[in-house]
């Protein structure tokens, strides 16, 4: 049996992330804070629910503990919960310092804060995955080009967050390299989701594939990576 948690898993890319790994025969563990959604999403997917806030080491730790007594192992992490620097975010000189550090909480602090964890338990797994929603706005070669069609949106907390996310990827694939554990930064493309009010172009369903494709990795997969469907993105 192979288990997986996703956290923010009671919508968008998460749930469908779920779904799909349940297709696949996982047992995944719906992680999220609110407790009536989680369970909700849970019981359509035929799943169990787990309370997890990322941004609480206590919660993450909580549910680390209820992990090992009820499966012992944990052969699957999906750092899927994420947040953007809301409505007010049009240029970096208009967003406030409070709000930067909200997304930070989630999207940087929360991804550590889960991993760290949960480690013990992916080192127990023969081949344990780790896999960071990421997105090519976090690509510093995409906002540095005038050619691209990213240039134009600075959202600094937001892109930024995701930038360190890839760095933080980076850093445990290295610390990792000698283990089964292989560590990956997916990109699910611009999916319409609660996130940016349903203006995606793709579906949760298409942006969760790629998260599925590096959480069932084999020996030879890549570790350290930014991917997305096609391939790599550029750091």
């Amino acid at each position: 049996m192979t288990t997986a948690l996703i956290t923010g898993a009671n919508k968008g890319i998460g749930f469908e992330t779920a779904r799909l790994l349940g297709e696949r025969g996982m047992t995944v563990l719906i992680g999220a804070r609110d407790e009536e959604r989680g369970r909700a999403a849970a019981d359509r997917l035929g799943q169990r629910y787990v309370p997890l806030d990322v941004t609480d080491p206590a919660s993450a730790q909580a549910a680390a503990k209820w992990i090992e007594k009820e499966y012992g192992t944990l052969d699957v992490l999906i750092n899927n919960a994420g947040v953007t620097g809301g409505p007010e975010e049009l240029t970096p000189s208009g967003i406030s310092l409070e709000a930067v550090r909200g997304v930070y909480e989630t999207n940087v602090f929360g991804v550590i804060t889960v991993t760290n964890a949960m480690l013990p338990l992916l080192r127990t797994s023969k081949a344990g995955r780790i896999v960071n929603m990421s997105s090519e706005l976090g690509s510093l070669t995409y906002a540095s080009d005038p050619e691209s069609a990213l240039w134009a949106h600075s959202y600094v907390a937001y892109n930024s967050s995701k930038s360190a996310l890839n760095m933080i990827t980076v850093a445990y694939a290295k610390e990792l390299l000698e283990t089964p554990i292989k560590v990956n930064a997916a990109n699910p493309g611009y999916c319409a989701t609660d996130l940016n009010g349903h203006t995606g172009f793709r579906t949760a369903e298409q942006g969760a594939a790629i998260a599925v494709h590096l959480a069932s990795l084999d020996a030879n997969g890549p570790t350290g990576a930014f991917l997305q469907d096609d391939g790599a993105l550029p750091w």
